[in-house]
């Protein structure tokens, strides 16, 4: 079975140029019958919302936990979660291509999955922009190239209006909070991180040498934080996060300056992404003007 490797780097990653296009694997064509979509195995719930997005959401034979989006991806049989798959049940599926999430999934399942011959292509993208390529190359992959190409020219577009919109606004410090216990953030190298800097927000723990690091309280408060973004999950137990109201030393906790996003559709990378940009990217400007009153 022919097997596709992926060079996944900082400035390279599931590259959409013709070059890379034309060596993907076309659709399986039995003689005399149409093109056969291939059965894919999605590893990962941002793969599946991204696969239902080009119209390839029936092509899915099963799924990791946590893939909820859309409505029919609950129905697809589940195999695993980012700890263990089930590869006992992906050789009785017997799946035509598998799209795993590279730094979502046990890397010993994937590589003993690609030992066994089965086709692995990855996901992981690096940039807002990643979503429209790694679209692009799923479309042609699965034999949904039009679609895709349709998808990304539309989110690229958009992506590209909101960039427009808030580059040169005034920069609002701003503390978001990942997890509340421990206390934990983000920095240069996150996905939320990217969030920030389309909005015009400015991290103080950018330059942290964990990509999502933990922060006492005391960290947080040597900083003038304008603005606490508290990402808030319909899976997280009673949507629970750090008790801010015990330190109104903080700028932000005085004026009341907290906005609790979704974090199930911050975090994922799909297109969706970019509805919940443009709402923070709009609290985040709420503050902004906020302040600029107060003065």
């Amino acid at each position: 079975m022919i097997r596709l490797k992926y060079l996944v780097g900082a400035g390279l990653l599931l590259c959409a140029s013709h070059t890379v296009l034309a060596q993907s694997s076309p659709p399986i064509k039995q003689q005399g019958e149409r093109i056969k979509k291939p059965s894919i195995l999605a590893l990962s719930p941002h793969v599946v919302e991204m696969l239902f997005a080009i119209g390839a959401g029936d092509q899915i034979i099963a799924t990791t936990d946590h893939s909820d989006y859309p409505e029919a991806a609950k129905a697809i049989p589940r195999i695993g979660n980012y700890a263990k798959l089930q590869i006992e049940r992906v050789i009785e599926l017997q799946p035509d291509l598998i799209i795993a999430w590279k730094t979502g999934n046990p890397a010993d399942d994937l590589q003993r999955l690609q030992k066994l011959g089965f086709k692995l292509v990855y996901s992981d993208p690096k940039s807002l922009l990643d979503v429209a390529k790694e679209i692009q190359h799923f479309g042609n992959l699965t034999g949904n190239k039009a679609q895709g190409n349709e998808v990304a020219g539309k989110y690229i577009k958009r992506l590209r209006a909101i960039q427009q919109k808030y580059k040169d606004k005034t920069p609002i410090k701003v503390f978001y909070e990942l997890w509340s216990r421990p206390l934990s953030t983000i920095a240069k190298g996150s996905w939320p991180q990217l969030h920030l800097d389309t909005c015009g927000a400015v991290n103080p723990f950018y330059e942290a040498t964990n990509s999502y690091p933990q922060v006492g309280i005391e960290k947080v408060l040597v900083h003038d934080i304008q603005l606490i973004i508290q990402p808030l999950s319909a899976n997280q137990p009673a949507k629970e996060g750090f008790n801010w109201s015990d330190w109104q030393a903080l700028k932000a906790v005085t004026h009341n300056q907290i906005i609790q996003p979704d974090a199930d559709q911050l975090h994922r990378m799909t297109t969706r992404v970019l509805d919940e940009i443009e709402i923070l990217c709009q609290d985040i400007d709420k503050t902004r003007l906020f302040y600029q009153n107060l003065q």
